[in-house]
């Protein structure tokens, strides 16, 4: 019986496609494996789009879930992707949970997986495993490692912590690394930056410019004013 069904839903989602005209936007989508859904992948979804393994559409609003696979969308989304893997080849507004999830474009509102990368600007929280965005970030980013490529307001919390532009907050781990202007403060055991306007605190602070107060085991501030390196407490303002 069981058996019967599943061959039914097989061919209904290959035989309908054909017989119902198509729109540009559709309320519903079911799949199994694209291209074997009922709304074809060029079209756009306002509602729910349910599959097996993998679907693919241009814009999703609403609720998308994949059971066993992956959710692929070439356009925007707002709303909640669902899924082992979350593609999205436009921008993101909403909610991302995965193994990996994935936004090319702007991201808003929450991404978390074993993997979340998102590569234009961020505006949210960013969790999971290897946490990356490319852009501006400005929100939270807590994983075990966290990166960013472009300039950051907000906190970071993860084992590793890097950025490569300037930032503006706080990072929270057992390494911290700017390579660029940090003002706010760094805490963990190792922590770094090119230049730093604030606080370090950990038991190896570095910095090649220093306007703050570095506290820990070695202190070294390359503006060697009033000391380059220092046990303990080491400062410059």
């Amino acid at each position: 019986m069981v058996k019967k069904i599943l061959i039914l839903v097989l061919l209904s989602l290959i035989v309908i496609p054909q017989f119902v005209e198509a729109k540009e936007t559709e309320p519903v989508q079911l799949a199994v494996w694209n291209p074997v859904q009922i709304v074809p992948e060029g079209n756009s979804i306002k509602g729910v789009r349910l599959s097996l393994f993998y679907t693919v559409n241009k814009d999703v609003t609403g609720l998308s879930i994949v059971w066993l696979g992956a959710n692929k969308t070439t356009g925007n989304v707002e709303g909640v992707e669902l899924g082992f893997v979350n593609w999205t080849e436009g921008s993101f507004h909403g909610w991302q949970p995965g193994l990996v999830s994935y936004a090319r474009d702007r991201f808003v509102g929450w991404q978390g997986g074993l993997v979340a990368v998102t590569e234009g600007d961020f505006t949210g929280l960013q969790s999971g495993g290897i946490v990356w965005t490319e852009g501006f970030f400005h929100g939270w980013q807590n994983g075990w490692i966290t990166h960013i490529n472009g300039d950051f307001v907000g906190l970071q919390t993860g084992f590793v912590n890097t950025l490569y532009e300037e930032g503006c907050g706080a990072s929270l781990g057992l390494v911290n690394y700017a390579d660029g202007s940090f003002k706010g403060f760094q805490g963990g055991l190792f922590n770094y930056a090119i230049e730093m306007h604030g606080f370090q605190l950990g038991l190896v602070n570095i910095t090649k410019y220093l306007d703050g107060l570095q506290i820990g085991l070695g202190n070294y501030n390359g503006k060697k004013e009033p000391f380059e390196f220092m046990p303990i407490v080491n400062w410059s303002f």
